[in-house]
């Protein structure tokens, strides 16, 4: 598969965008799930993009700054790894064993970035003193485009020079054993994320439901989608029956009514 002038052209835009939201966290755009997605869009392989996407979501549930430690570039791993499995024509597998050293580069490329955005926030500390705003809005600009070239020129180059031939002589030259374990240690960080969003919801009255998704998702043959319904309608019956989401009800009078006057 060749990538045309004008995907090439949309993958740039996009990648600014996700590099831009990394930071912004508006939008979310930066996430394996929306990322990959808008590739597979571009690239014509929606379908890819959704599965490849899911999948690197759930591996980056744990994936978080605390402090000063900056989380692995899922924005950057979503993107080539999305472009090198779609035209490449490789598996999903494939695709999570490409994502996290991607990841572990993009980390370095954010520091990196952020290193130089300290520049521009002394400048736009030095125009707040001599109150020039038009200064500081250009600065705060140019601070959020390094942050989208962060991200867009990888995808740029990646993008330029990639095709189905050197994307399986690439992993070719990978010995097994690394992409096997890659492919692995991708499945022991999906379980990571998923236990890490559980201790921080903490709600045990909850669980119940929990267990009972895992449960009818091994024994009963539904779609995703039917799954989503009975979902939906368990929510709304809980809710309705949980006296702590019922509306208080006024109680009735039981007081002996005044005899009336004549």
């Amino acid at each position: 598969m060749e990538i045309s002038t004008l995907q090439i052209i949309a993958i740039f835009i996009f990648s600014c965008i996700a590099g831009m939201g990394s930071v912004l966290d508006e939008f979310q755009t930066h996430r394996p799930l929306i990322a990959c997605t808008v590739i597979g869009l571009i690239l014509g392989d929606l379908k890819t993009g959704v599965m490849l996407g899911g999948t690197l979501e759930l591996i980056a549930l744990g994936w978080m700054n605390v402090g000063a430690a900056q989380s692995p570039d899922s924005a950057l791993a979503s993107i080539i790894s999305a472009i090198l499995v779609i035209v490449g024509h490789q598996s999903i597998a494939t695709g999570i064993a490409i994502a996290l050293p991607v990841a572990a580069a993009g980390q370095v490329l954010t520091v990196f970035a952020r290193t130089i955005t300290v520049v521009f926030q002394h400048a736009a500390d030095k125009a707040a003193e001599e109150a020039r705003f038009r200064t500081i809005d250009l600065l705060h600009v140019s601070a959020l485009g390094v942050q989208a070239l962060r991200v867009a020129i990888p995808a740029l180059v990646v993008s330029l020079f990639v095709s189905a031939d050197m994307v399986s002589s690439m992993l070719s030259a990978i010995p097994e054993f690394v992409t096997r374990g890659l492919q692995i240690a991708g499945g022991f960080i999906v379980v990571v994320g998923y236990a890490m969003v559980l201790r921080m919801m903490g709600v045990k009255y909850l669980m119940p439901f929990f267990f009972l998704g895992f449960l009818a998702g091994g024994y009963l043959d539904f779609s995703l989608l039917a799954f989503g319904g009975v979902g939906v309608i368990i929510a709304l019956i809980y809710i309705q029956l949980n006296p702590q989401w019922r509306k208080a009800e006024p109680a009735a009078s039981t007081a002996p009514s005044a005899p009336a006057l004549d």
